[in-house]
C-alpha cells in the first residue's frame, strides 16, 4: 500500500492517501515507554478481530524498531466531541442526527460485548472516541485501553486506572469488580453530553447545576425532566425523544 504523509505531530493520526482510499494513519513514536506500546498491541489484537459498521476499520499496522503506526479508514467528519462542543457544533434542529449517533454508538458496544468470539471491553468510552462518517454514521474508534476477555467470565482483572475520568465507572477507580457493563457507564455519560448538549461538569453553572447527571437524576425524581430540557435550551419539539434517551442513560448510569 502506498500512502503519503503529511507534515505531523508524532503519535497523532494524520491523513495519508493511497491510489485506491483515503486512510488516517496513526503514527506512534518508537521510542515511546512500554505503556504506550502496549496500548498499540492491545489497539491491534482488539479492533484487528472485528467488522462491523459502527467500529472504525483496521486497514494494517506496521511495528518495526524504526515504526509503529496503524492504519485506519479515514472518518470525515472528525469526532462527536467536535460536533457537541467544537467551533460549529449542532444545533436543536439537528437532534435527530444525535439519535441516530447514539443508536449507532450503542450498536457498536453491543458488537464488542455480545457478538465477537472473545468479549471486547473498550474501557473508554468517550464523545472523542466516536467518530463520524460522512453521513454521520458514529464508529468507535482508540482501542488503546481495550481488553479480550473469555465470554463465560463474570469479571475482569485490571491492574492500574483505565478510562478517563468523568466517563470511567467507579470499579475502575475503587476496589469493586469490573465487568463490561463499565463501558455501559461510560456509554450513559455519553449521552448526557449528548442531551444535555453540555460537558457533565460545567463550574460556571449554580452549584445543583454543575453535575449533570446529580441534577439530572435530581429533577428525574421529582418527575420535572422537561423544566431541565427546557433549561438546556432545547425546543418543546424535541423534548419527548429526548425525555425518552433521558431515562435511557438514567439506566445505563445507574444499574449498571
Amino acid at each position: 500500500m502506498e500512502i503519503f504523509l503529511s507534515e505531523m505531530e508524532r503519535e497523532k493520526p494524520t491523513r495519508g492517501v493511497p491510489k485506491w482510499s483515503a486512510v488516517a494513519v496513526k503514527v506512534i513514536n518508537s521510542n515511546s515507554e512500554k505503556k504506550v506500546a502496549e496500548q498499540f498491541m492491545a489497539e491491534v489484537a482488539s479492533i484487528g478481530r472485528t467488522y462491523h459498521i459502527n467500529l472504525v476499520r483496521l486497514y494494517g499496522f506496521c511495528f518495526d524498531p524504526t515504526m509503529r503506526a496503524l492504519v485506519y479508514e479515514y472518518v470525515e467528519n472528525g469526532s462527536l466531541d467536535r460536533l457537541l462542543f467544537g467551533e460549529n457544533k449542532a444545533t436543536n434542529d439537528q437532534w435527530g442526527k444525535f439519535e441516530e449517533i447514539a443508536v449507532g454508538t450503542a450498536k457498536g458496544i453491543a458488537y464488542l460485548h455480545e457478538e465477537c468470539r472473545q468479549r471486547i471491553i473498550h474501557y473508554d468510552i468517550k464523545p472523542a472516541n466516536v467518530l463520524l462518517d460522512a453521513v454521520f454514521s458514529p464508529k468507535l474508534a482508540d482501542f488503546g485501553l481495550a481488553k479480550l476477555c473469555n465470554r463465560d467470565s463474570t469479571q475482569v482483572p485490571v491492574t492500574g486506572f483505565r478510562g478517563t475520568p468523568g466517563y470511567a465507572a467507579p470499579e475502575l477507580w475503587k476496589p469493586y469488580p469490573v465487568t463490561c457493563k463499565c463501558d455501559v457507564y461510560s456509554f450513559g455519560m455519553l449521552l448526557f453530553e449528548m442531551v444535555g448538549r453540555r460537558r457533565n461538569h460545567d463550574a460556571s453553572l449554580s452549584e445543583t447545576r454543575q453535575w449533570l447527571p446529580r441534577w439530572t437524576w435530581e429533577m428525574f425524581e421529582k418527575n420535572e425532566l422537561p423544566e431541565m430540557l427546557s433549561l438546556c435550551g432545547i425546543k418543546e419539539t424535541n423534548i419527548e425523544s429526548r425525555e425518552n434517551v433521558h431515562g435511557g442513560y438514567v439506566v445505563c448510569s445507574v444499574f449498571t
